[in-house]
């Protein structure tokens, strides 16, 4: 069985729109707001849960999430197909910025952003 890649992932998604006729839907803006609306869709399922009770969903609960997880990530994957992202390489960069600005010895243990560090 092949392993799923981004780029095989982002090439499917972009022939599921096509064969559908939806990439005139798909404009960087339309796919931003459909991300956004999902990842309120995802906060729904922990809203006025603990911390504890968010650690213990039901596998209803944790289908649910999973499933909106998947629609965030479809759009995540479709905005940067449209834009010409290459997210991993975005990603990889990324996080040599956020090793910059937060380093080890002063962020461990500590939930401040980097100028407050």
């Amino acid at each position: 069985m092949k392993e799923d890649s981004l780029e095989r992932i982002s090439r499917e998604l972009r022939q599921f729109a096509e064969d559908r006729d939806w990439v005139q839907f798909h404009s960087p803006k339309n796919l931003a707001m459909a991300l956004s609306a999902e990842c309120g869709e995802l906060l729904e399922h922990f809203m006025w849960l603990t911390g504890e009770e968010c650690a213990l969903l039901s596998p209803e609960q944790s289908n649910a999430v999973e499933l909106e997880l998947a629609d965030i990530m479809i759009y995540v994957i479709r905005l940067a197909d449209r834009l010409d992202v290459n997210l991993l390489a975005a990603v990889r960069r990324k996080m040599e910025i956020n090793a910059q600005r937060y380093p080890v010895d002063k962020a461990r243990g500590r939930a401040v952003k980097y100028d407050k560090l």
